[in-house]
């Protein structure tokens, strides 16, 4: 396995070969770190991640709670995972259209 400059835990799976793979593969990963909530597994090799923030409204003195979503390319070294787990994603290079991230770590929902 590669180290990828992220104290995180080794993924489970096996590797099938993938090239975008950022622990046996050839991908680099850079920049932010994101943790969210899954939201949609349905694309090959993809999923979509949801995460929710807080903003204050100064001109109603309030609080709005907004949603991003992230489309994040999903290795098979991670393993399965199913809507409603919590994962951390990395930045990378543009894999598609809308995948610029990459997912390093996850946890099952309880």
């Amino acid at each position: 396995m590669r180290d990828i400059g992220v104290d995180i835990s080794e993924p489970k799976g096996e590797w099938d070969g993938d090239e975008n793979c950022p622990f046996y593969g050839s991908l680099r990963l850079r920049g932010q770190i994101i943790e969210g909530t899954i939201a949609r597994v349905g694309m090959t090799k993809s999923i979509v991640v949801e995460r929710e923030h807080i903003r204050y409204m100064k001109k109603f003195e309030r609080y709005e709670k907004r949603t991003r979503r992230y489309a994040a390319h999903l290795p098979t070294c991670i393993g399965e995972v199913n809507v409603g787990d919590y994962v951390r994603i990395m930045e990378c290079r543009p894999i598609s259209k809308t995948v610029n991230f990459c997912v390093i770590e996850t946890e099952a929902s309880e």
